[in-house]
């Protein structure tokens, strides 16, 4: 992305943030591979920590313009929400969660999903950050239609 694509994403993802209530730092000029983030993740749910962790590293990527891709950056984030840093980082070069990680791209991959966030419900696909209103909207039509997600 260039200068005017960063900018005109920025101001989308801060006028989102803002209508929702959540904090977004609209200096935020970089973006940073998650992917051991996500391996952090699940770590982290692993042992009762997930909406923690979750929390943590989306103030630290969209709040405090965090470099979520580095382990050392990572195991810190874990420290200061109750998780061992040293613990965390041997996770996170071990790569121990690699595999459930791929697990988790390939059933998006095999649903269609190839954008965050991606809300699955029945057969439908709403993609790109929505209002409540839309997702309640999809909701009670999948209520209405008696679909479910597929597992």
């Amino acid at each position: 992305m260039r200068g005017p694509e960063i900018i005109a994403r920025n101001q989308r993802m801060k006028a989102n943030m803002e209508r929702e209530g959540l904090p977004f730092n609209a200096e935020r000029n970089m973006s940073y591979n998650s992917r051991l983030a996500q391996e952090l993740s699940k770590w982290a749910e692993s042992r009762g920590k997930g909406d923690e962790i979750h929390d943590a590293l989306f103030r630290a990527y969209f709040v405090d313009v965090r470099n979520i891709g580095k382990a050392d950056v990572l195991a810190q984030i874990a420290a200061e929400n109750g998780l061992p840093a040293d613990e965390a980082t041997e996770v996170l070069l071990s790569r121990k969660y690699k595999s459930a990680v791929d697990e988790d791209w390939k059933r998006c991959a095999a649903y269609g999903v190839n954008a965050v966030p991606t809300f699955l419900a029945g057969r439908y696909l709403m993609v790109g950050a929505q209002p409540y209103e839309e997702l309640e909207r999809l909701i009670q039509h999948v209520s209405q239609a008696g679909e479910s997600s597929p597992q």
